[in-house]
């Protein structure tokens, strides 16, 4: 009787589990509707290890991406926005997709196969981020793919001219929530002309799950060159050595450590870090190219990626206009962004990595963000 009961509790302890455990998956849901009346999907991707990730096909946007601390506890670690109505409002690339081209191109001008092309400029000269209308304010194509590790892919089509780049080029952004607590975003576009192509995601990362600002985080970069910038952040062409400068993050450490050391012309520039370092490993293989620590939950990124490059970005111009769901404030020095890219600039640049696509070519980039505890 005794050898029954216990089978009877274990079955029923394994059905409870099942029951309550975290199911796998990708839901769907409405997150509203643009003004000219188009529907606009919010959706949640669960992996079985309880992290979730909340994205919306309007710009790509990450809207949040729940993982534990070291105690277990779930919490938001990227800066997101509550509604859509928030981010039609605008706001400072709170996670999207960016694109055609990430980061900046100098006075919006380029030169491809003899033939000049002038972008959108913004009241600085200068072309940032895809220009007025980037992909960070289009409504992609959502396919879901459900499973154990389940995906979005995004399409979208820019038409030829679109913001003054050539060609018609067509995009695809998959993100995939894996079963290792990491989300892999891979990027796939193809062109009828000849056009330059950058593309990454511009998500605020902050570990402590919204607790704190990002100072305490102890960050490696495998860099051992960063790009000078003049002024107004574009680059100059000069890749310069990190070691014994406020630039080297070879071994973690925290980003309060030089961030305001304003002797260095480039922290100037930037009011904090808001550079490009060059990986040691320019290999377009997958690599570990950078890490995040965060003491007090714990929680660990490693990031991954294909591409030559990435943009640090320590929010340097967060103001507090933008809060979180629970209303938490979202100022300066409060996320992190790690930006995998090609250089800012490199259609000005022969000597950068080129970013030229051309057609019968097939752009392929992938990043990988793990998140651990220890």
């Amino acid at each position: 009787m005794k050898a029954f009961v216990s089978l009877l509790l274990f079955v029923s302890s394994l059905l409870l589990y099942s029951f309550l455990a975290p199911k796998a998956g990708i839901v769907k849901s409405v997150f509203g509707q643009l003004p000219d009346g188009r529907e606009v999907g919010l959706f949640t991707l669960r992996n079985a290890k309880g992290m979730e990730v909340q994205l919306t096909n309007y710009g790509g946007y990450i809207v949040s991406c729940t993982t534990p601390d070291k105690q277990g506890k779930p919490a938001n670690v990227v800066l997101g926005l509550g509604t859509l109505a928030q981010y039609l409002k605008g706001n400072p690339n709170l996670g999207p997709i960016i694109g055609r081209y990430g980061n900046r191109i100098a006075k919006g001008k380029f030169s491809l196969d003899g033939t000049d092309y002038t972008l959108f400029t913004n009241p600085a000269g200068i072309h940032i981020h895809g220009g007025r209308i980037g992909f960070d304010k289009k409504l992609w194509t959502a396919t879901l793919v459900d499973g154990a590790e389940p995906s979005l892919n995004l399409h979208y089509t820019s038409p030829d001219g679109e913001e003054g780049y050539p060609g018609t080029l067509d995009v695809d952004v998959t993100y995939t929530l894996q079963k290792d607590n990491a989300l892999r975003i891979d990027y796939k576009a193809i062109t009828d002309k000849p056009t330059v192509v950058n593309l990454t995601n511009h998500a605020y990362f902050n570990l402590s799950g919204q607790q704190t600002d990002v100072l305490n985080n102890e960050v490696m970069i495998k860099a051992n060159k960063v790009l000078v910038t003049d002024r107004t952040q574009i680059p100059t062409g000069e890749l310069r050595d990190v070691a014994g400068t406020p630039f080297d993050f070879n071994k973690p450490t925290p980003v309060s450590a030089h961030i305001n050391d304003t002797t260095d012309v480039q922290i100037r520039y930037g009011r904090g870090y808001d550079h490009c370092w060059v990986f040691t490993n320019q290999s377009a293989k997958l690599k570990l190219g950078a890490t995040v620590y965060e003491p007090t939950s714990g929680r660990l990124m490693e990031v991954y990626t294909t591409e030559p490059g990435v943009q640090m970005y320590t929010a340097n111009h967060l103001n507090g206009m933008f809060r979180s769901p629970e209303g938490v404030a979202y100022t300066r020095r409060f996320g992190l962004c790690l930006e995998t890219q090609h250089f800012p600039d490199s259609p000005n640049h022969p000597n950068f990595p080129t970013t030229t696509l051309r057609p019968g070519a097939t752009y392929l980039s992938t990043t990988v963000y793990k998140f651990k505890v220890r």
